[in-house]
């Protein structure tokens, strides 16, 4: 194994640390527990939000200029995710940890 391959490793596994840290603290944090169980690392987890505060963001815009339905929206950030990840579940887990909330509340009419 290259070095390089071995510090990514290690960088990913101190990012899961933080996040267990994080959720032991805190059982309600199911999403944390998510993105440790499917190996995601730090930089997708940053994607993931950067993602859904766009969407958040885009949401907000819509509705208010009439919009009700949202299922496109679901769909890109469907499409967006990693492949490490499900949305169901992600929309699941981010609903638990009390995060994202109105736009998590749409998407679960999806999963």
């Amino acid at each position: 194994m290259e070095s390089r391959d071995l510090l990514e490793r290690i960088q990913v596994l101190e990012y899961h640390m933080r996040l267990l840290a994080e959720a032991v603290e805190k059982p309600e944090y199911e999403l944390n527990k998510l993105l440790v169980k499917r190996n995601v690392a730090e930089r997708e987890t940053a994607e993931l939000f950067d993602l859904c505060e766009r969407l958040s963001k885009l949401m907000e815009e819509q509705k208010a200029e009439g919009f009700l339905h949202f299922h496109p929206l679901f769909e890109e950030f469907a499409a967006s995710l990693s492949s490490k990840l499900n949305p169901s579940e992600v929309v699941n887990a981010c609903m638990k940890q009390k995060i994202f909330i109105p736009l998590m509340n749409e998407f679960k009419k999806f999963t």
